[in-house]
């Protein structure tokens, strides 16, 4: 039987683990297994920089974490070595990053995810990833809403000047 300060250690990393996934919007979880060092280490870079926080856990610590904040359904992943992103604002940064990371490392796979207080299964989280930053989904509709302003305005500038062209021809 576990010491009482390991087993109020446990309790604590559960208590914090439950606290990140009710405060965050998306999380993805991976089988990390056979990922080198090196690559561990720019995968967590690059997570780092899209602000998503990513962890190794231990599956039970993770089970009672997820089952705490309402994320039912995840245990049915919890087996061989785990890791969980977190991101707290961007829904598709995750899922993103570790698809492509996924891609390009065999032993690496996306196990599940949760989005919006819902877990999510490995389709949907593939969705998730092939969805453009939201960046670039804010610069189209920002497009899309300059592109018919723009066309007025060079209708306005053509009617300009073609009555320019007008007045300025003798009578």
């Amino acid at each position: 039987m576990p010491s009482q300060k390991v087993l109020e250690q446990k309790k604590q990393v559960v208590a914090q683990l439950s606290e990140q996934l009710k405060n965050s919007v998306a999380g993805v979880v991976v089988d990390y297994k056979g990922t080198t060092v090196a690559d561990d280490t720019a995968l967590r870079k690059e997570l780092r920089e899209a602000g998503v926080s990513y962890s190794v856990v231990k599956n039970t610590l993770l089970g009672l974490a997820a089952k705490d904040a309402g994320l039912d359904g995840m245990e049915s992943v919890l087996e061989g070595t785990t890791a969980i992103a977190i991101s707290p604002e961007d829904h598709t940064a995750a899922a993103r990053i570790l698809s492509k990371f996924a891609d390009t490392h065999k032993n690496f796979s996306v196990k599940s995810g949760y989005l919006e207080g819902k877990v999510i299964d490995l389709a949907t989280v593939e969705s998730l990833a092939k969805l453009p930053t939201r960046e670039i989904l804010l610069a189209t509709v920002c497009n899309a809403f300059n592109a018919p302003i723009a066309s007025f305005a060079r209708a306005i500038q053509a009617i300009v000047d073609k009555d320019g062209e007008s007045a300025a021809e003798p009578a």
